[in-house]
């Protein structure tokens, strides 16, 4: 039985929804954040070195990292279900957008997360200024870097309406972070686009499931 141990406002939540289209058997163990720091527990360390989430066990097999958890599913349960043909341009776009989720996207996204954070939580005599270089780093990096992955996404669901083309795969949920994250501190929801990919992937039942699954969800 897989195992997955889930953080809760975490990434683990789209391996909840993978194993709901794959119609494969799993356990949930729950994992709280602190209240005040939004740190994982110390009891993920036990199970990770890194102590973060997403990290499954199956059997003798412990595994994290999203992308990585992806494709063994994929490979172990999937059945060729949810990835393009090898050797297709759908194939090829399914790789990237598997990738780029974490690897590009995902930067800015957090970014915007601490820099909007970083006022609240500098002391007193600092806030000020803390709040004063935060929107600079905001409004002269971030915030252009954001809006040009925001055009990234747009144009991409301009072309097909599933990231690897027309068809719903994997990729579709790996990319369900940035852009529902993106929707909550970037306004990318605002894009008619990028609404309506959310709109369908949040009208599945297997997404639907996981979210029972997994608990309430804040991107914000």
């Amino acid at each position: 039985m897989i195992v997955v141990h889930h953080l809760n406002n975490s990434r683990s939540q789209r391996v909840l929804w993978l194993l709901e289209e794959l119609g494969v058997p799993y356990e949930v163990k729950r994992y709280q954040r602190d209240a005040k720091t939004m740190l994982a527990p110390p009891d993920l360390l036990a199970v990770h070195p890194l102590g973060k989430s997403p990290v499954i066990t199956d059997g003798d097999k412990t595994l994290a990292e999203t992308g990585a958890i992806i494709d063994y599913l994929l490979e172990t349960y999937g059945q060729g279900r949810l990835i393009p043909a090898a050797g297709t341009p759908e194939r090829l776009a399914f790789t990237y957008w598997l990738h780029y989720a974490e690897g590009s996207a995902m930067t800015p996204l957090l970014l915007k997360l601490v820099f909007t954070a970083l006022p609240a939580r500098a002391p007193g005599l600092l806030k000020g200024l803390v709040k004063t270089i935060a929107g600079r780093a905001q409004s002269g990096f971030v915030d252009p870097q954001l809006k040009l992955h925001i055009d990234h996404w747009d144009a991409a669901l301009a072309k097909t309406a599933w990231f690897a083309g027309p068809d719903f795969t994997a990729a579709d949920i790996m990319m369900s972070f940035p852009l529902e994250t993106g929707a909550a501190r970037a306004g990318a929801g605002s894009r008619p686009r990028i609404k309506a990919f959310l709109d369908r992937i949040h009208a599945r039942p297997a997404y639907l499931r996981a979210l029972e699954r997994g608990g309430p969800y804040d991107y914000a």
